[in-house]
C-alpha cells in the first residue's frame, strides 16, 4: 500500500534526538513508564493492548512486563532496530498502522496506546483514518489512550485543538471519556492533553445522579 508521508517522516535526521533522549534515559535507570503506569490501571489483568507508533518500546515493553499482552507497531526502521536492541523480548512489527494486517484483532483489543504525540506526527489528512482503523480492532468495552501537545509540540509537528480533535473523534465512530493534562491525570492543560476515548456505542459511565460522564 502507498501512503502519503508522515510528519516524522518529512523531519528527517532532525527527529533522531528522541531516540538518542529515551536511551540515555534508559541508560540512566530514569522513570520513563509513567504512561504505562496509566494504560496499565485501564485495563484488567492479561489484557490485549495494540501500541500504536511505540517508538524505542519503553510502553510496550512496561506494559508487557505487568503480563499483558502487547502488539507493538512502528513504521520508523532507525526505532525498530532501537527498540530490538534495549528490549529484546519485545516483538516489534516494522509497518504503518495504516499498512498494518490488524484482521486478528479485530474486535479484539482492550487498550490501544497512541503515545508520545503519535497524532500529531501523523501524514496529513489521515487522522480520522488512524482513529477509524483504531474503532475497528477495539473490543465492545475497549478504550484508546492518547497523549500530545495540542500546540507547541516538536518542530515537525502539527498543531491539533481539543476541538478539532474531538470533531474527528466523533466522526470516526469514537468518543472521548476523560481528558487530562497529564499521564498523572492532572487537569486539563493547553500544553499537554491526554485522552481516554471508548468506541461510541460503549456504555457509558455514570455519576452519583445518574448523568453520563463527558469529557471536552
Amino acid at each position: 500500500m502507498s501512503l502519503p508521508p508522515t510528519r516524522w517522516e518529512l523531519a528527517g535526521e532532525d527527529n533522531r534526538g528522541y531516540g538518542q533522549k529515551f536511551a540515555l534515559l534508559v541508560e540512566q535507570g530514569a522513570d520513563v513508564d509513567g504512561e504505562a503506569r496509566l494504560a496499565d490501571v485501564l485495563v484488567g489483568r492479561r489484557a490485549c493492548i495494540l501500541d500504536v507508533g511505540s517508538g524505542m518500546g519503553r510502553v510496550a515493553s512496561a506494559l508487557r512486563a505487568r503480563g499483558h499482552r502487547v502488539t507493538a507497531i512502528e513504521p520508523d526502521a532507525a526505532l525498530v532496530a532501537q527498540s530490538r536492541r534495549t528490549y529484546p523480548d519485545l516483538e516489534v512489527v516494522h509497518t504503518d498502522v495504516l499498512a498494518a494486517d490488524l484482521s486478528a484483532l479485530q474486535g479484539q483489543v482492550d487498550l490501544v496506546v497512541l503515545v508520545g504525540n503519535v497524532m500529531v506526527f501523523l501524514a496529513p489528512g489521515t487522522e480520522r483514518d488512524v482513529l477509524r482503523r483504531v474503532r475497528d480492532v477495539l473490543a465492545p468495552t475497549g478504550r484508546v489512550l492518547i497523549g500530545f501537545h495540542p500546540v507547541d509540540g516538536p518542530a515537525t509537528a502539527r498543531a491539533y485543538s481539543p476541538e478539532e480533535f474531538l470533531e474527528d473523534v466523533a466522526a470516526s465512530g469514537l468518543r472521548a471519556d476523560l481528558r487530562a493534562g497529564s499521564y498523572e491525570l492532572h487537569p486539563p492543560a493547553d500544553d499537554y492533553a491526554v485522552w481516554v476515548l471508548s468506541r461510541d456505542d460503549a456504555p457509558r459511565a455514570v455519576t452519583s445522579s445518574g448523568h453520563p460522564l463527558t469529557a471536552g
